[in-house]
């Protein structure tokens, strides 16, 4: 019997796990998209039905600002970031079976030092004059983007429109979203993209499954984790 999966896609974790994992700053669309579709396949398997891939994302800022360290002026339009970002939610509107959800930034223009530089400034083991550029970073939140993935998930579940969702994610405010779907009789997967899980949002699924790698390839081969069927 084919089964019916949805792929819901949390972008912004997606492409934090990708760069951190294997191209960290080399933003190359072509790539990504590769190991997207790649790691799609991989969720749906052989004989069954793809639904429909959801990715949840905002658009990033393309405000100027200052940063308040060097008082230099900074572009975020100009960015290698921000081109990427443009250039993949474009590329990703002309694959077959993809709907983007976009959310939207709340830009409250604050700058947010690292934590670790916090910590020597209030020890003492760091002056402000010996602040750099880099220890500071524009705040931007996404809004929006949680609201509409579990929005989706409770009307596929409700609709019976799916037998199993597929959730590349690590955020544990799923957990509601997750709990209704095995309520109404979804199979409810979780990749975390080899991240850790909370154990409140591992209670609520039905099994987790990422794909498994080295520092630089893509193996395909997967690994699962299911729960023993209660006896």
């Amino acid at each position: 019997m084919s089964i019916k999966t949805a792929v819901m896609i949390d972008g912004g974790f997606f492409l934090k796990r990708y760069f951190g994992k294997y191209q960290q700053h080399n933003y190359d669309v072509g790539k990504v998209l590769d190991y997207l579709r790649q790691h799609i396949r991989l969720h749906v398997e052989q004989n069954d039905y793809l639904y429909r891939v959801f990715y949840y994302d905002c658009h990033p800022t393309s405000k100027k600002a200052h940063n308040p360290v060097t008082q230099k002026a900074i572009d975020f339009s100009k960015s290698s970031l921000y081109k990427f970002k443009m250039e993949f939610y474009e590329e990703l509107k002309k694959e077959r079976k993809v709907a983007l959800r976009m959310g939207y930034l709340d830009d409250n223009e604050a700058w947010q030092l690292d934590y670790g530089v916090l910590k020597k400034l209030a020890r003492g083991k760091l002056q402000v004059s010996d602040l750099k550029e880099s220890d500071v970073t524009y705040s931007i939140n996404q809004k929006g983007v949680d609201m509409r993935l579990g929005l989706d998930i409770a009307s596929l579940s409700y609709k019976k429109l799916v037998d199993r969702i597929v959730l590349i994610s690590g955020d544990s405010d799923f957990v509601p979203a997750a709990k209704l779907a095995r309520r109404e009789g979804i199979d409810f997967i979780l990749d975390p993209m080899w991240n850790k899980v909370k154990p409140d949002l591992f209670e609520h699924i039905d099994g987790m499954k990422s794909l498994k790698s080295n520092n630089r390839s893509i193996k395909k081969n997967i690994t699962r984790k299911s729960k023993k069927p209660l006896r």
